[in-house]
């Protein structure tokens, strides 16, 4: 049976989901951390070694999580996935895609670089600095986000709505990454998760927060919606911007009614929309990666007949 390599520290639902998804197709998908892979260069052996595969590549990865550490660490676990890339093993998404996505600040140039409307932003290095931003838009009445540069699931964001709140700010890793806070439309709090696969708006569902925060993972509830022409082409227009082959998207609509990009997610959780959702949403990213694979000779001979 052809082996595929989940990427993964935590399998869980996910990973589950896949696993069962491969095999539906005939695959073995195995579980393994960036963490245990080598980058062997040395004669005689393969440049990438893969626990489990016995010296042998993936037929291709699906990159369910990238560990966190030291810039060295980091660097490494995506070397290892622009490795396997440039040996011809599909990799979903790739380490570019994962790079632009995972940090916030980038994802934020890339959708304003794109004319993709994304909340007010600002990243700085000096706290100094970041202060005067915040006091300058407190005073204009605007509430603000800081946000870590690198995270996900709505850890670690803090609203910030009066001076006072200003003695509490606290930098991620050095860095002061600052957003304006967008008032949604209707009751209470909410945004919407667009999910893309290969150009494609495969479902959508709308999160309404306990509180400001959206996020599943924060107790945030879901219901299904059907997203309008314009959601749908602002999603794959984000997903465009920052070069992968699927996303989450998530939107939050003002109180004009117009739909601001909040992140574009390279690495997204799912369980939430599959409640609200008929398709197999593991399924439809299996099948879509698997289109990946170079045709063996019996396929190309029944392409050709």
């Amino acid at each position: 049976m052809k082996k595929i390599a989940i990427f993964t520290d935590d399998p869980g639902w996910h990973g589950r989901q896949l696993q069962q998804a491969f095999l539906r197709r005939g695959y073995q998908a195995s579980y393994v951390s960036l963490t245990q892979c080598q980058l062997v260069l040395a004669s005689g052996f393969i440049p990438v070694l893969i626990p489990g595969f016995d010296g042998c590549l993936p037929e291709a990865v699906f990159v369910r999580g990238v560990p966190g550490g030291s810039l060295e660490e980091v660097i490494f676990y995506l070397d290892i996935l622009h490795a396997l890339k440039m040996l011809g093993v599909p990799v979903y998404n790739d380490a570019q895609a994962i790079e632009r996505s995972v940090d916030k600040g980038m994802t934020s140039f890339l959708l304003q670089r794109s004319g993709i409307p994304t909340p007010e932003t600002w990243q700085v290095r000096d706290r100094e600095v970041a202060l005067e931003i915040l006091e300058q838009q407190l005073s204009l009445g605007h509430l603000m986000m800081t946000k870590p540069v690198f995270g996900s699931q709505g850890e670690g964001i803090r609203r910030i709505e009066k001076m006072a709140d200003l003695l509490w700010l606290t930098s991620s890793r050095g860095i002061y990454y600052l957003q304006r806070f967008v008032h949604c439309s209707g009751d209470g709090f909410s945004d919407i998760r667009v999910f893309v696969i290969k150009g494609w708006v495969v479902a959508a569902m709308k999160r309404r927060g306990r509180s400001w925060l959206n996020n599943v993972a924060q107790g945030a509830t879901c219901e299904a919606v059907v997203p309008d022409p314009k959601l749908e082409e602002l999603a794959l227009a984000a997903v465009q911007a920052i070069g992968m082959d699927y996303a989450g998207v998530d939107v939050i609509q003002d109180k004009n009614g117009d739909y601001l990009v909040i992140e574009v997610n390279s690495i997204p959780a799912w369980k939430g929309l599959q409640s609200v959702c008929e398709l197999n949403i593991a399924q439809l990213l299996v099948d879509n990666l698997l289109e990946r694979l170079p045709l063996t000779n019996n396929e190309v001979a029944d392409v050709a007949l």
